[in-house]
C-alpha cells in the first residue's frame, strides 16, 4: 500500500531567514555528495535543522530527491525560502553554467521528500516558469539578495522551484486502520487525476487562443508535466506495493477474496499500460496533440476510478480490522 503518510503538520509561517550577500550554495556536488556536505546534513538531523559554522542561522531544508539515470537517492541541504505559504528552494548552483543534479532529478521524479528539521513530508516538485517564474525570484531576491548575483554571473535562466505538499488524509483524523490508509490514497490518486485534466484543459486552451506556430506563454506546461509524472509514479508505486505485500498477505489470510484480487491484479496491468502511454505524451506536452491527451487521460481516469471503486467494494470491510500503523510484532 506504499509507505506511511507524512505527519500533520501546521501551515509554515512567512519567517525568512535574514538576507545574506551571497545565500549558502550547498547544490553543486548533489552527484557526489562530499564530506562537507555531509556533515552539514549529519549536523541538521541531529540538531532539528538547526547547524553551524558558515551556514549558521540560516534557513535550511533537506530534499532528498531520486536520481533522474540511477534511481539512487540523493539529499542535497538547500536554503528555505517563501511565498507566502509556500516553500521554494531555487536551483542556483552558485551561478554555475549548468543546473544542479538535483534539479535534473526532480524533473525525472517530481515526488521528493522535504526534512525541515522537525518533520519530513513528501512534495510535487513544480519548477514555476514565464512571468510566474519572474514574480518568486524577486521575491527570492528580496528574501536573499545574494541570488540575483548569482542570476547575473550566469546566461541560465535560475529556476525558482515550489514544493507543493503532498498530504494524504489532511482534512480528517489521522487513519487507524488499513482501510481508512486505502481511502487516503485513494482519494489523493482522484484528485491528482481530475487536477491534471483542468491543468491540460487550461493549457490547450492557451495554445489555441494562440493560434498555430505561436506557443501560449510559458506557465501551464512544466506544471502539468510535473503534477502527471508525480500521480503517475504515485500510482505505480501503489500499485506495485498492493501486488508485492498486499494481496498476497490478504491472500493467506482471507482466501474467499481470491477472485477479487486476481481481478484487481488484472486491472493493474491494463492501468500501468495506460499510464506508461500517459508518460509518452508528457515527453513534449507543448506540442502534445490536445485530443490524444484528453482520451488517453479519460480513458485513464474512467479505468482507474472502477478499479479504485471495485477495490474499496471488496476489501475495506476486511482492511477496516487490521490497524494502521501495524503493531511493531506484525513487522515480520
Amino acid at each position: 500500500m506504499g509507505a506511511a503518510s507524512p505527519a500533520r503538520h501546521p501551515v509554515i509561517p512567512h519567517h525568512p531567514a535574514a538576507p545574506i550577500a551571497a545565500p549558502p550554495c550547498l547544490e553543486s556536488t548533489l552527484s557526489t555528495t562530499t564530506d562537507f556536505n555531509q556533515n552539514v546534513i549529519t549536523e541538521f538531523r541531529a540538531n532539528e535543522g538547526r547547524v553551524g559554522g558558515p551556514f549558521e542561522g540560516a534557513d535550511l531544508v533537506l530534499l532528498t530527491t531520486t536520481g533522474a539515470r540511477s534511481g539512487a537517492q540523493h539529499t542535497a541541504p538547500l536554503v528555505r525560502l517563501y511565498d507566502g505559504d509556500r516553500t521554494l528552494v531555487v536551483a542556483s548552483a552558485a551561478g554555475a553554467p549548468q543546473h544542479p543534479a538535483w534539479y535534473h532529478n526532480l524533473l525525472a521524479h517530481p515526488t521528493v521528500t522535504v526534512e525541515t528539521g522537525t518533520e519530513q513530508y513528501q512534495a510535487v516538485a513544480v519548477p514555476a516558469e514565464g512571468a510566474e517564474r519572474d514574480r518568486l525570484f524577486a521575491l527570492v531576491c528580496a528574501q536573499q539578495p545574494g541570488y540575483a548575483d548569482y542570476q547575473e554571473r550566469t546566461d541560465r535562466v535560475i529556476p525558482v522551484v515550489v514544493l507543493e505538499r503532498v498530504a494524504y488524509g489532511a482534512d480528517g483524523p489521522p487513519a487507524t486502520d488499513l482501510a481508512a490508509k486505502l481511502v487516503e490514497i485513494h482519494t489523493w490518486l482522484r484528485g491528482q487525476v481530475a487536477r491534471v485534466r483542468e491543468e491540460a484543459d487550461a493549457h490547450f486552451a492557451a495554445r489555441a487562443a494562440a493560434g498555430d506556430g505561436a506557443p501560449p506563454a510559458p506557465g501551464l506546461g512544466l506544471q502539468i508535466r510535473q503534477h502527471c509524472l508525480a500521480f503517475c509514479e504515485g500510482l505505480h508505486f501503489h500499485h506495485t506495493a498492493e501486488d508485492g505485500h498486499l494481496f498476497p498477505d490478504l491472500e493467506r489470510r482471507h482466501p474467499e477474496l481470491g477472485e477479487a484480487i486476481d481481478r484487481l491484479r488484472a486491472e493493474h496491468v491494463t492501468v500501468e499500460r495506460i499510464r506508461g502511454e500517459l508518460v509518452e505524451l508528457l515527453a513534449d506536452i507543448g506540442t502534445a496533440d490536445p485530443e490524444r491527451f484528453r482520451d488517453e487521460l479519460d480513458r485513464l481516469s474512467t479505468e482507474l476510478t472502477a478499479h479504485l471503486d471495485y477495490e474499496e467494494e471488496q476489501l475495506i470491510p476486511v482492511l477496516a480490522t487490521i490497524p494502521f500503523p501495524p503493531p511493531a510484532a506484525d513487522a515480520s
